[in-house]
């Protein structure tokens, strides 16, 4: 009883500084990991000494490490990992490699043995995958071509953690560690791994289907606690870290179509533990020693960070990515992680860090994850001046793509070839309209292209990319990428070369609108907003309101630039200005499509005129433009008819050309 009371007051203890220290560092806008640790330091044996049982609080730490890594694992997706495959597998082996070894070099110069200096390699080349994450999703930069390659290089850090792992009793020189044994062992361990994907693939998903038929949130969490606790168990009994079965675990489930509930359940429970891991690591640092070792500790720090950052730069060029993404993934990468102190919990007791060593590390971790965040906002900034020094031939130079004379003057510039862009490229082919395509990820300007596809590889913000592709002559510029600061300075840049050029901009969010129209661009369309217009629009039709009225409602809000949705409420329209308003002509045109009821009928014979009001005032068949047809024009598939009238009455004449609209 007395044990319990004493681990409870230490718990108490222990929330009472992390409360405030994570509310003022959320404040600040830094990482609420730091201020944990913070927390650990000032309530720690070095510090005032208020934690009675510091064993206790290192074994719920350990629970907390297990939830943190089972969550990240459910972050990723194995189909991610296959997508990403380039960028993981060369970037990231790359990355911890010329990190490693640059690391292990200085180490062992230093006088450190091989064995240490390979794991201080080890320990340096891993960064924090809860920084990047949050900090990008925040940012909105997660899928942006920096935030997905760091992130792909994070994770192959992750993984790269197993061998690591296996490695430390041959580091150390412990008793029977051999290099066959390690072999042995990396065998067990890819054994096993290949065991728990077989598992989560036909064993989990089955009893996942009949515990969530029971209904029972209780039975569901306890089931997925279990799995995770059980496979981190597991991986430790064959001589695996707990972390590390977690992680697999979580990477496993992640295909799991209960993947986001089981995050939405974990979450509460991985909050609070992982407070007492970093509040644990924290503990773990000597005040007197850093006071003592204070010029070595700001050494070893700048030497992580800038060490670490121009690495990565280098290895996300070598991806044939350009130089501002690489300085942006660069600096986002630079900072120990969470793996780092699993890492070297496992390998202080076995001799490979001193306890200055440690002390060292622990203080220089530390102070890089609080400059994190200071290093991603200034990420943009840097990136652009350092793409703006370095005036050697990026790679877009070199690939193949039309000259300035090759493209016709009003076309359509598409930067960004996901989802939108790829559906904007294929309709404008259909419709005939010149365009060209602006991609920054090499991978996909191949795939495209060896399909035909008229695209480039290419940043939009540089001036040289848009001059290339016929910025001053186009007609249209489409920005449809995720970038949000890249998005800013290509419509800035954009602007500047043609002052005519019609910009549209695909955004997330609404907060981003004022921002890119002042800049200049013409036609903003945030994604948040059009959900909820399109929402809305199926609410009043379930209901039964008229689709012209609908799109009165819709229009009304586009005209005036949003400013509807940003009101509590929306303006109360009255009757004489809706009569007003749909009084006033309009045009529309319509795509004559199979199984149209119009399709061979003629003009006469659909009578639109006096059935709807509306008039067709032009017919365009096979590219050419039949002014104002008479009653005896035929109706085929592919022609586009030019309407004429108001809302209404062009409304009810589509509903009889297309009745599948």
């Amino acid at each position: 009883m007395g044990e319990a009371l004493t681990l409870l007051q230490d718990l108490l203890v222990l929330l009472l500084a992390a409360v405030p220290i994570a509310f003022l560092f959320r404040r600040l806008n830094l990482p609420v990991i730091v201020g944990f640790m913070m927390a650990g330091v000032l309530i720690g044996p070095y510090g005032l000494r208020l934690i009675r049982e510091p064993a206790a609080i290192e074994a719920l730490a350990e629970i907390g490490v297990v939830l943190l890594l089972f969550s990240i694992g459910l972050e990723f997706s194995l189909r991610n990992i296959i997508e990403m495959r380039r960028a993981v597998l060369l970037g990231g082996g790359l990355q911890v490699g010329a990190t490693a070894l640059a690391t292990a070099l200085i180490t062992a110069l230093a006088g450190r043995s091989w064995g240490q200096a390979i794991f201080f390699g080890f320990l340096f080349a891993v960064s924090s995958t809860t920084i990047l994450l949050r900090s990008y999703v925040e940012r909105a930069e997660i899928d942006a071509p920096h935030g997905r390659v760091a992130v792909s290089i994070s994770l192959f850090q992750d993984l790269s953690t197993v061998p690591m792992m296996l490695l430390i009793p041959v580091l150390s020189g412990q008793g029977g560690a051999s290099w066959p044994r390690i072999f042995s062992r990396l065998g067990i361990a890819l054994l096993a791994i290949a065991a728990i994907i077989f598992t989560a693939r036909a064993v989990v998903p089955f009893l996942l289907r009949h515990i969530v038929a029971l209904r029972s949130s209780e039975v569901f969490i306890i089931f997925i606690v279990l799995v995770s606790l059980g496979t981190a168990w597991l991986t430790s009994e064959i001589g695996l870290s707990l972390a590390l079965g977690a992680f697999i675990a979580g990477l496993v489930l992640s295909e799991s179509e209960y993947s986001h509930q089981i995050v939405a359940d974990v979450l509460p429970f991985r909050d609070v533990f992982n407070s007492i891991f970093f509040i644990s690591i924290g503990m773990l640092l000597s005040l007197n020693a850093l006071l003592a070792d204070f010029p070595i500790v700001l050494l070893w720090t700048a030497a992580l960070i800038f060490g670490k950052a121009a690495l990565a730069f280098f290895a996300v060029r070598a991806l044939g990515r350009s130089t501002r993404i690489a300085a942006m993934t660069a600096l986002g990468l630079a900072q120990t992680g969470e793996f780092s102190f699993v890492l070297a919990q496992a390998g202080y007791p076995q001799g490979l860090l001193s306890e200055i060593d440690y002390q060292r590390f622990i203080a220089a971790s530390i102070i890089s994850m609080a400059t994190s965040p200071f290093l991603i906002n200034v990420a943009p900034r840097l990136g652009y001046a350092l793409q703006s020094l370095i005036r050697s031939r990026e790679p877009e130079d070199e690939e193949a793509g039309p000259n300035e004379a090759e493209l016709p003057r009003d076309h359509v510039i598409v930067v960004g070839y996901g989802l939108n862009g790829r559906n904007l490229a294929r309709v404008l082919r259909r419709t005939g309209i010149p365009y060209i395509v602006v991609e920054l990820n090499p991978e996909t300007v191949r795939e495209a292209a060896a399909q035909g596809e008229r695209i480039i590889y290419g940043d939009a913000t540089r001036r040289e990319v848009l001059h290339r592709v016929g910025a001053e002559r186009a007609r249209v510029l489409v920005l449809a990428i995720s970038d949000p600061t890249a998005t800013r300075h290509a419509v800035q840049l954009a602007r500047q070369l043609n002052p005519r050029l019609h910009i549209i901009v695909r955004t997330r969010y609404m907060i981003e609108l004022p921002e890119l129209l002042r800049l200049g661009a013409n036609d903003v369309i945030p994604e948040e907003f059009e959900t909820s217009i399109e929402i809305f629009s199926r609410v009043l039709r379930e209901y039964g309101v008229a689709r012209h009225e609908i799109q009165q409602h819709v229009n009304e809000i586009r005209r005036e630039g949003y400013q509807m949705l940003r009101s509590p409420s929306l303006p109360v329209i009255e009757a004489g200005e809706l009569a007003e308003a749909l009084s006033s002509a309009a045009t529309e045109t319509i795509l004559i499509e199979e199984g149209s009821p119009a399709v061979g009928k003629s003009l006469g014979e659909l009578d639109l005129r006096r059935t709807t009001g509306a008039t067709v005032i032009a017919a365009i068949r096979d590219g050419q433009t039949e002014i104002n047809p008479g009653p005896e024009y035929a109706v085929n598939v592919g022609d586009v008819l030019v309407l004429l009238g108001n809302p209404w009455q062009i409304a009810r004449a589509i509903e009889i050309l297309d009745e599948n609209r």
